[in-house]
């Protein structure tokens, strides 16, 4: 059955969002203050509204207890962010996640019972100092505080030697849970694996241990 879903807030982290769902297929409800924003998205999303967020009623009347799941993506003002995730929280929305604008409003929203916060400035910001530490590392996603999913390109340290032969997990504590060779995934290699030139490895860690792996074994010397 196809999923219904609401976002707050049509800035770019939003609109962007917005956008992606619809493109899926997905029954999206656009809100905002804004009307010229509203306007932009009511050929986009199902269905797009001018409301205010902190207004009870207003989200009520819109019918958002029905939804499976908000996106609270509003700009600048973490007081009205803080606000509409408390009252959807009240009317009881079954899955909400919340857009913060820094570390204490991370802090807060986690508090009030948001069950996914982003932080895409941090965690953009994040991404791209893991890629451009090395042309090696192609993807880097943070799973909590502490825990990652790096993907990178086999470098010359890797090429040609199997898993058994890097010794990944014991050595830094990392597992090698997926290889990209090709268009073929080999999930849960095995450990005689040897890695070629093109392949991608998937490896997931504690952020300590990922970064030695990358140090050691990612990043290739000048």
């Amino acid at each position: 059955m196809k999923r219904e879903f609401a976002v707050i807030g049509l800035g770019r982290f939003g609109g962007s969002i917005c956008r992606e769902l619809s493109e899926e297929g997905m029954d999206v409800l656009a809100i905002d203050t804004d009307e010229d924003k509203v306007n932009e998205f009511k050929d986009i999303a199902s269905h797009a509204v001018i409301a205010d967020a902190t207004d009870e009623n207003a989200l009520k009347e819109l019918g958002i207890r029905n939804i499976d799941h908000v996106i609270v993506a509003i700009g600048d003002n973490i007081h009205a962010s803080i606000l509409a995730t408390l009252i959807l929280k009240e009317l009881g929305t079954k899955t909400l996640t919340v857009k913060a604008q820094n570390d204490y409003h991370e802090k807060v929203l986690n508090k009030i019972g948001a069950d996914h916060v982003v932080h895409p400035e941090r965690d953009m910001g994040r991404r791209i100092a893991h890629n451009i530490i090395s042309n090696n590392i192609l993807d880097y996603i943070e799973l909590s505080d502490d825990h990652s999913v790096v993907e990178v390109k086999a470098g010359s340290k890797m090429r040609g030697k199997s898993l058994i032969d890097l010794d990944i997990r014991a050595q830094y504590g990392c597992n090698v849970v997926a290889i990209k060779r090709n268009r073929d995934i080999i999930v849960s290699p095995r450990a005689t694996e040897n890695i070629k030139e093109s392949d991608v490895l998937i490896v997931i860690g504690a952020d300590i241990d990922i970064s030695r792996f990358e140090k050691h074994l990612v990043v290739e010397e000048d």
